[in-house]
């Protein structure tokens, strides 16, 4: 595990160096933790880096726990309070609306994928079940990929595992591939709430001695006694073990809903979180712990988790299903697009545009994957969105009852029209559902074709 997580530390540290020397990493803004994941994958599947001791075993294990401590670390920052902007009001419009995405891209992605393998999948003999489960590696990412790919392919559906895992990687690169020159735009054209001009050291990636003016947090212990970063971390590891046993508490009820809810100990954990913030705050006891040092814990998650993340998808080629792959996943990526943008800039709030990133890079990579989107454009977390991308959660419960009805039906176990009339009434029940809350403005609150905002909105 040591020796793992040491070499995703050397990862990161090849994607710095190549951010600073690689001008065009640079000009579109590609993060260190993305440019060395992706180094890390490579040198993972030609055998180097197994051959050294990393263990792929070990970095799931990374992903996993670095997945819980991110959502954790989130839901114990308070999100600083911006003049005109009302951050509850924010939060809740924004977890609603994302989810209410989410919800339809994930009733509608499956299908999309089986109509185009109904159309060009004969010519490399692949059978349109193979489509169905794009949203496994879309909306899931690699790990879950896996799990519910193998399950798929018990029922008999032969290299269902490894066709879902090249979704997830083809999902990563979309993710990023779009999502940050996406955020360089936004940027540069005022869509991001709190843009910084993309100077020189901006495109390094890293700042020099005279430009480095802010501080990284605030000391609120004697370090004699505990230090502030420790007191942090260590607040992490009590929410952490309160959440572990509620979700194995919920596992074991025998009901397929509450279970998959308490397999999510990330989102258990960020709520576990709001509490404990909520008794600090209640009591006074938050003077002694520092948003600006737990801001900074949530980035050293994100990026050791995103980087862990490629390095430990296994690609296995698929040999002549590759070209149909890839055409699936390029056509359900474009219409997945095209309802982020639409629907996220109708929210109706402040930060719609990185709502968009957020709900952009879940929904072709992992939450994050959006996560690492937003810090493009919001490096201080100032916005409520990376809080939403774990609050959303409870809006996407769909996929306890959606997964099992994939998997029965690539098994044969249920027909097209069912599993088909299902997913209609989710997409218009998740449609209705972001109406009535408001979340579906006839306006929208920015323009990308335009590159501008539309205050007048809101």
């Amino acid at each position: 595990m040591v020796t793992t997580f040491s070499w995703v530390g050397i990862m990161l540290l090849v994607g710095v160096v190549l951010r600073a020397l690689v001008r065009p990493l640079g000009n579109i803004l590609m993060p260190a933790s993305v440019i060395g994941g992706i180094v890390g994958f490579v040198l993972m599947n030609i055998g180097l880096l197994p051959s050294v001791g990393v263990s792929p075993d070990a970095l799931n294990n990374i992903v996993g726990v670095f997945f819980i401590f991110t959502f954790i670390s989130m839901g114990l920052t308070n999100v600083p309070k911006e003049e005109g902007v009302n951050a509850n009001k924010e939060a809740i419009k924004g977890s609603i609306g994302m989810g209410c995405i989410w919800n339809m891209l994930y009733a509608i992605q499956p299908f999309i994928g089986y109509g185009v393998l109904l159309l060009v999948g004969g010519f490399f003999s692949m059978a349109p079940e193979y489509g169905m489960l794009i949203p496994f590696g879309f909306d899931h990412g690699p790990g879950q990929a896996a799990t519910f790919g193998a399950m798929v392919q018990e029922k008999g559906l032969e290299g269902a595992q490894q066709v879902a895992i090249t979704y997830a990687v083809l999902g990563f690169l979309l993710a990023f591939g779009v999502g940050v020159p996406l955020a360089r735009y936004g940027i540069k054209k005022g869509l991001a709430s709190y843009p910084n001009e993309i100077d020189r050291s901006i495109k390094k990636g890293l700042y020099k001695r005279q430009e480095q003016a802010q501080a990284a947090g605030m000391i609120t212990t004697y370090n004699g006694n505990i230090d502030s970063l420790a007191f942090c971390i260590a607040l992490m590891g009590l929410c952490y073990v309160i959440a572990v046993p509620i979700g194995d508490l919920l596992v074991s009820v025998p009901n397929q809903f509450v279970q998959i809810f308490g397999s999510m100990t990330f989102f258990i954990g960020m709520f576990v979180a709001y509490g404990v913030r909520y008794i600090l705050n209640k009591f006074d006891l938050k003077q002694y712990f520092d948003d600006g040092l737990q801001t900074r814990v949530t980035g050293f998650t994100t990026d050791f988790m995103i980087t862990s993340a490629f390095m430990a998808v296994q690609l296995s080629v698929v040999g002549k299903w590759f070209a149909p792959i890839i055409i699936t996943a390029l056509v359900v990526g474009l219409i997945t697009f095209g309802i982020c943008w639409f629907f996220s800039s109708r929210i109706g709030g402040h930060f719609d545009f990185e709502r968009l990133l957020g709900i952009w890079g879940c929904a072709t990579g992992t939450c994050p994957s959006g996560i690492a989107l937003i810090r493009i454009v919001d490096p201080q977390l100032r916005t409520t969105v990376s809080s939403e991308m774990g609050s959303m959660n409870a809006v996407m419960f769909v996929d306890a009852m959606l997964v099992p009805l994939i998997i029965s039906f690539c098994g044969g176990g249920i027909q097209l029209k069912t599993i088909a009339l299902w997913f209609l009434l989710v997409f218009v029940a998740s449609l209705l559902g972001s109406v009535l809350t408001g979340n579906v403005k006839r306006k929208s609150t920015y323009s990308l074709v335009k590159g501008q905002k539309n205050l007048d909105v809101l």
